[in-house]
């Protein structure tokens, strides 16, 4: 296992360092031999969840749909989503020789029309928060988010412009974001909407979702989950930080063994839908 330069009061390491750089590379060079992969577990259903939203339409006769990432850091869904692309060629395209001999402008100039070729033709428009400015700002100059805005609601409410965005969206992705931000940050987000909207959320088993999803309940929104069904985020980075992981999934009433015991953080999907749905 790796040593982790920080960790949070729960023992998980923390990757302040590599969050908010230029460009996503010190991310992918950090997290890959970590075998950080549920944004890969995230395309798939993320693509579903938006057929399904789409399926219901609205009244206004709206176009594709919107899609807001929470913690969306440099993109990464974004691009997943709305590209040809797998998450192990993103690791490949930022790690690899080529990259590392470019500057930040000359990776932006290269990535503009690496996504581009890839788009797909059922790509939705992207808004971006996330708290990290230089990340939304790379992920909006390559084009993967439409709109970006580096804000922290857990702390202060929605900026005019991502007031009017979050009246434009229906629905709400994040792949390991709720520890960072809580039910405040979806209480904020949730009073701006106007469409229909949905959440689909990957949370970390040693986090509590309990909270977001009573505050989404109070906005007319059911959580549901599948309780046998869990998908990987990453390996430990260190023997302290699978322990503390393991006791806290003890103390939420799951059973480690097979998953946080054998060495890797775990998730599970939240679905949030209106109760009619």
């Amino acid at each position: 296992m790796a040593e982790s330069r920080s960790s949070d009061t729960t023992g998980k390491a923390w990757f302040h360092d590599i969050y908010n750089e230029p460009d996503p590379r010190a991310y992918f060079r950090r997290l890959g031999p970590l075998e950080y992969e549920i944004p890969h577990h995230a395309q798939d259903v993320f693509r579903r969840t938006r057929a399904e939203r789409a399926a219901i339409g609205t009244d206004d006769g709206e176009g594709p749909v919107t899609v807001l990432d929470v913690c969306c850091s440099y993109g990464i869904n974004a691009a997943l989503l709305n590209h040809d692309v797998s998450l192990a060629e993103l690791y490949h395209h930022y790690t690899g020789p080529e990259a590392d001999s470019l500057t930040t402008t000359e990776l932006i100039e290269r990535d503009k029309e690496f996504y581009a070729s890839r788009r797909r033709a059922d790509a939705s428009p992207a808004i971006g928060l996330d708290a990290a400015d230089n990340a939304v700002r790379y992920a909006l100059a390559v084009g993967l988010l439409d709109e970006a805005y580096a804000e922290n609601l857990e702390s202060a409410s929605p900026s005019l412009l991502l007031q009017r965005a979050l009246g434009r969206t229906g629905l709400i992705t994040v792949t390991g974001g709720v520890g960072y931000v809580t039910h405040r940050t979806f209480e904020a987000l949730l009073e701006w909407t106007r469409r229909p909207v949905w959440v689909s959320a990957f949370v970390l088993r040693t986090v509590p979702y309990e909270q977001v999803a009573a505050s989404l309940e109070a906005r007319g929104l059911t959580t549901r989950t599948d309780a046998s069904r869990t998908y990987p985020q990453r390996l430990f980075t260190t023997v302290a930080e699978q322990s503390a992981a393991v006791e806290r999934v003890l103390l939420a009433g799951d059973d480690p063994a097979g998953l946080e015991a054998d060495g890797r953080y775990h998730t599970r999907l939240y679905e949030s839908r209106p109760s009619l749905v």
